[in-house]
């Protein structure tokens, strides 16, 4: 699989890079944080995270003044097996190298997903990488075989509990919890634990 940068011209639809953001003490607070013994771990807030120093100027000007989390998502992962989006930019920071599977909303036909639309972007670590609204998207991959931990911005209380509603269309099926729409693939546990099966084709590896 083709492996583009960030900061390619081909990165332009999915999103962009943030400057005049001073990650340094972010990234040492992430880094204290270890990575699990396999798979992957979420947060939506990490305290060591948020009280680092940046999040005034993430949810000033990154966010326009609106409230945010600071969370991580980290551990050891090369494949796809969901795509999820928000109703809002998220913000993707590495404390190494990592690379980021994306497909557009847009690819999203009757339900479906051809995981053959999903695009490769490597990040630099320490960047701050916007992944838009419309770019779906899931956990990191990582470089190396030593994980990866990639710090998640987003407006607060995303990716808590989902709301309770009874569905009134097909999209209402997919949240699996707040400001969170999920397709999975049907390889993935995640389709093993009910959510619901929008990826067709290959559940991408991109260390195969």
């Amino acid at each position: 699989m083709n492996i583009y940068s960030v900061t390619d011209p081909e990165f332009a639809p999915y999103g962009k890079v943030l400057g005049g953001y001073d990650t340094a003490a972010l990234l040492a607070a992430a880094e204290k944080i270890a990575l699990p013994a396999e798979g992957v771990a979420y947060e939506p807030g990490i305290d060591s995270l948020e009280a680092s120093g940046i999040l005034p100027a993430l949810q000033d000007r990154a966010y326009g003044g609106m409230p945010i989390q600071i969370g991580m998502c980290w551990g050891h992962n090369t494949k796809l097996n969901c795509l999820e989006y928000h109703r809002d930019s998220e913000l993707n920071i590495g404390t190494g190298e990592f690379v980021l599977l994306l497909a557009k909303m847009d690819d999203i036909v009757d339900g479906k997903l051809d995981t053959a639309k999903v695009k490769a972007f490597k990040a630099p670590a320490g960047a701050v990488v916007e992944v838009y609204a419309t770019s779906l998207h899931y956990a990191p991959c990582q470089v190396t075989e030593d994980g990866f931990r990639v710090v998640i911005v987003l407006p607060k209380g995303t990716n808590t509990a989902k709301p309770d509603y009874t569905p009134a269309n097909e999209e209402d099926k997919w949240m699996t919890a707040r400001n969170k729409w999920l397709l999975a693939h049907p390889d993935s546990a995640e389709a093993k634990d009910g959510a619901y099966v929008g990826l067709v084709g290959e559940n991408i590896d991109i260390a195969k």
